[in-house]
């Protein structure tokens, strides 16, 4: 017998619940921990972007890759971990609108974590409005994502 496609949806949304689940246990030894409350937000939001940014996933999503790569980051602690995961997930599917596919998942997530530890110091609304949109218009122009002018920076 045929799934529907609202058992699709369900037996998919299990799957991400779970693979979140298994990122708590990795995420623990940073003491971040993120509650069924926080998992389900998280997946809405992503939903949400999705739609806003006209995107479609047809696997897994990001959510999972970027608790990996952010947990360990210094800005990060219990108190603002799920508010800046949501701010990351849009970030993430804006600007992979933003530059047209022309950069991997997981050459935008890297890229996105070394800015945020290092010149962003964990300022989420610098590594969006200036370091991400910097790093458009490098790989849009052909330079190298981090290129910065010779004494310039990135004001």
């Amino acid at each position: 017998m045929e799934e529907s496609y609202l058992e699709i949806v369900n037996k998919r949304k299990q799957i991400e619940i779970a693979n979140i689940k298994k990122c708590n246990e990795y995420t623990t030894q940073y003491g971040l921990i993120l509650s069924d409350d926080q998992i389900n937000n998280l997946l809405e939001r992503r939903k949400e972007t999705l739609k806003e940014t006209g995107r479609i996933e047809f696997r897994e999503g990001i959510i999972d890759k970027l608790i990996k790569e952010f947990c360990d980051s210094p800005y990060i602690n219990k108190e603002n971990y799920a508010e800046t995961l949501y701010e990351l997930i849009e970030m993430f599917y804006e600007y992979k609108n933003e530059t047209m596919d022309l950069i991997t998942d997981d050459e935008l997530i890297e890229f996105m974590k070394k800015s945020f530890d290092g010149i962003c110091q964990g300022d989420l609304e610098y590594l969006s409005g200036t370091v991400m949109y910097k790093m458009r218009e490098n790989l849009l122009s052909g330079k190298p994502i981090d290129y910065i002018e010779e004494g310039g920076d990135y004001e």
